[in-house]
């Protein structure tokens, strides 16, 4: 029997960095900061825009101050600035459409679940080509709760006609292994996000090294 194969956004079905990264760096820039590196701050990236805004002011010089309450002023800008600029580097991995493609064809129900607005998400995956190949969409805002908490997986995998017990995440963090967990579900990370293989210490159920394995490894979970 077909189950359904729920997947994280940033970092594990496109890589994002690169216009996150843009996105916080013009807000820090307004306040006279540096910024950060596409490249070597691609994980912070992926731990969300308050993470980056954190990040940057950390580097602030010794004659530069930032004031009580600059990440809650800073963040809705940091979220128009992506809105704006959202695909200018962003790109799917490679064999990302293709394994969508064999999934689908075998049966399974396609879910995402991120912690990206959902309104973004959705604008992001229309533009990258690929919004219809899944059957729900859970951002960080469609429910009172995000990821790690299990319920936005749980109603990924309901609103996709699944069934949860039959279902599996694939992302590349520690916070989906934790929602994994607290969902009872099994997890894949990827090899190819910011991590690299360096992401096997986290212990995942599996390694995902490319997108073409995908759905030999969804064939073996799910049936």
């Amino acid at each position: 029997m077909a189950g359904t194969v729920v997947f994280d956004l940033d970092g594990t079905l496109a890589d994002t960095a690169g216009d996150l990264i843009g996105a916080a760096n013009a807000v820090l820039q307004r306040r006279g900061l540096t910024g950060l590196d596409p490249v070597a701050d691609a994980a912070i990236a992926f731990s969300g825009g308050r993470a980056m805004l954190r990040a940057g002011y950390a580097r602030v010089g010794s004659g530069t101050l930032i004031p009580p309450g600059a990440e809650d002023e800073d963040f809705p800008q940091l979220l128009e600035a992506y809105d704006a600029a959202i695909a200018v580097h962003t790109r799917l991995y490679p064999g990302v459409q293709d394994a969508l493609t064999a999934l689908s064809r075998d049966g399974h129900r396609l879910a995402v679940c991120t912690n990206k607005p959902e309104a973004l998400a959705e604008k992001l995956l229309r533009v990258l080509g690929v919004r219809d190949a899944f059957a729900s969409l859970i951002g960080a805002d469609t429910l009172p709760v995000r990821k790690p908490d299990p319920q936005p997986y749980r109603r990924a995998v309901e609103l996709a006609g699944g069934e949860v017990v039959n279902s599996f995440l694939l992302g590349d963090t520690s916070t989906d292994l934790q929602t994994a967990a607290a969902a009872q579900v099994k997890i894949a990370l990827v090899a190819f996000g910011p991590e690299g293989p360096g992401i096997s210490c986290l212990k995942p159920d599996a390694i995902l090294e490319h997108f073409e394995d995908l759905p030999t490894l969804a064939r073996q979970w799910l049936g």
